[in-house]
């Protein structure tokens, strides 16, 4: 999938700490305004209208400069969800290391990072993710077809992606498989669950949640590239029914079952971060959400 031309500035910011809606995230950090991932599905998109913005998504990237974090008491032990309206290792990282700065800023503040990404790029600062406690690593993966990966957005290949999973889990460091958004009769979920249950700590699961301008290019996508898909898709985002989920989780619920994977049903919960980790069998995070 081709994107416009770039457009890259840089911007100020007071802080680049916020309080986070997340459940089980007290604070968020996004280094960067935009993604030049430029996901058709994205949900961050209206990142472009609040920021004023009149390119395309996935065109733009404004790099954050931001004012010193004071205060150390206000955020120890508290968690710190890196990336959630921008992947933090997106290309321009390699050039402007913000995400690297902002690691090396909140390493003395001991506080717990979640970072979810699409990017291989990660990896690079493995030295300094294993300085924080229960660091946690999560890759965004809801294909193992790249052709369908490359009619989504631009990120690199799902092998890239699994291969820096497996380098994190072996690092010592949590990680977590993120399936989302899962495309109803594409996203093959128990497929990706076995091709990582060796590679991470648990998965995540979260539907195509359509909102806002892009529910019509996903529709319109599907209608051109997945004809016989157009029904369902047209009878869960427009008419509302939303039993294939319901299905869906069945299937998955059984699947684990016959794999011997730990599943978890929260449809309250955006993420469930499990307390402990010795248990090295898979866990399997529902985090559907159905209205």
């Amino acid at each position: 999938m081709e994107t416009a031309k770039l457009h890259v500035k840089c911007v100020n910011t007071k802080s680049i700490l916020c309080k986070s809606n997340l459940p089980g995230t007290d604070y968020c950090a996004n280094p960067y305004i935009g993604c030049t991932h430029a996901c058709k599905y994205c949900y961050a998109s209206y990142m472009a209208q609040i920021s004023n913005h009149q390119e395309q998504w996935g065109s733009f990237v404004d790099i954050k400069s931001w004012e010193a974090i004071g205060k150390p008491t206000k955020y120890y032990g508290k968690t710190v969800f890196i990336g959630t309206v921008t992947d933090a290792y997106q290309p321009c990282e390699a050039k402007y290391g913000r995400t690297r700065s902002l690691l090396e800023q909140l390493i003395e503040y001991e506080i717990k990072i979640v970072i979810c990404t699409k990017s291989d790029l990660v990896l690079r600062d493995l030295d300094l993710i294993k300085m924080f406690p229960k660091a946690l690593v999560a890759f965004s993966i809801n294909t193992l077809c790249d052709d369908f990966r490359k009619s989504m957005e631009c990120t690199v290949s799902i092998e890239r992606r699994i291969t820096a999973m497996k380098a994190c889990h072996d690092a010592g460091i949590q990680t977590a498989c993120f399936i989302a958004p899962i495309f109803p009769k594409i996203t093959d979920v128990n497929a990706i669950i076995k091709k990582v249950k060796d590679k991470c700590h648990f998965v995540w699961l979260e539907n195509l949640n359509l909102r806002n301008d892009y529910k019509s290019r996903i529709l319109s996508f599907i209608y051109n590239k997945y004809r016989t898909l157009y029904q369902l898709y047209y009878d869960i985002y427009v008419s509302g029914n939303i039993s294939y989920w319901y299905s869906l989780e069945d299937e998955i619920f059984k699947f684990c079952k016959v794999e011997n994977y730990k599943y978890v049903h929260t449809a309250k919960d955006f993420f469930l971060h499990p307390q402990s980790y010795s248990d090295k069998s898979l866990i399997v995070v529902n985090c559907f959400h159905y209205k």
